[in-house]
């Protein structure tokens, strides 16, 4: 618990009500970063690269399998963004309570931010939960693991350090609004910006045999993404979305091989990227 919340604890107390705390404090933080102050441009983030969930839930009422299936977390993500981080010199920075706690990937506001049902699972702990209950979740988890965003931006900004956002997710192959095979292998998203998202899909789509989504199997929007519209267009710096099907992440191995690809990648999209601002500037 931080100060401010034991503030109001007290606060609560005094006035005779209890206030609601989600965290205890032997648990860990909502934010972690990896390979912290790197030097490389790219800022690597995992929204959803946790599943964790408080005791204080009781695991939501979900089974221990339940919690390690992609309802509950974005499958080889975690692997994959350390790798990445290794292979670019960057920083990863990520959330390691599950998606089902409360989505740090979704406006607050949204009700599936925190969702009652997920690819059909019944969530117990999300059913009939308390506005107080919400907004624990909301003040302890996802406010401070944005707040933790913007800090990070922000001392990049003062050290004069070039940012470029890579959101990294996963999907799974077979969901139940789209039943048959998912085809593409990974998906390019993007919102207004499609500064980086272009020249990427033009590097990945030269690899014979992979398929490529632009703005498949979803798309980013104001309405039920975070990350990419606030902390990328809003500050107008590059910014883009990955998704990685999750039967292509299935062990370390796996994620080596899209860590190589999707590194080579994003710096060849970055230098396009460069030399046509060069190329502007000389004619």
């Amino acid at each position: 618990m931080n100060i401010h919340e034991a503030i109001a604890c007290d606060l609560g107390k005094m006035a005779g009500f209890s206030v609601i705390t989600v965290l205890r404090a032997d648990e860990p933080a909502p934010y972690s970063i990896y390979n912290g102050g790197a030097e490389s441009p790219f800022l690597l983030t995992g929204d959803h690269a946790g599943d964790l969930v408080p005791s204080a839930l009781d695991g939501l009422g979900l089974s221990p399998e339940q919690l390690n299936q992609h309802i509950a977390i974005d499958i080889g993500v975690n692997t994959l963004g350390r790798l990445m981080a290794d292979r670019l010199n960057a920083s990863f920075l990520f959330q390691p309570y599950s998606r089902l706690v409360i989505d740090c990937n979704r406006p607050p506001h949204q009700m599936d931010a925190v969702p009652e049902l997920s690819d059909g699972t019944r969530i117990p702990g999300n059913f009939n939960l308390a506005p107080e209950a919400r907004a624990a979740r909301i003040r302890e988890i996802f406010d401070v693991y944005h707040a933790s965003f913007i800090q990070e931006l922000d001392r990049r900004d003062q050290a004069g350090q070039r940012t470029v956002l890579v959101a990294l997710h996963s999907f799974t192959p077979h969901h139940g609004d789209f039943p048959a095979p998912r085809p593409w292998h990974v998906g390019v998203l993007w919102n207004r910006d499609g500064r980086l998202a272009h020249p990427l899909m033009e590097h990945l789509d030269a690899e014979p045999g992979l398929i490529v989504g632009n703005n498949e199997p979803y798309r980013v929007s104001d309405e039920l993404d975070y990350a990419i519209p606030v902390h990328g267009e809003a500050r107008g710096i590059l910014s883009v979305e990955l998704e990685v099907r999750q039967d292509l992440l299935a062990d370390e191995a796996a994620c080596a091989e899209w860590a190589d690809r999707l590194s080579v990648a994003l710096s060849a999209a970055l230098a396009d990227i460069d030399a046509a601002q060069t190329q502007d500037m000389v004619t």
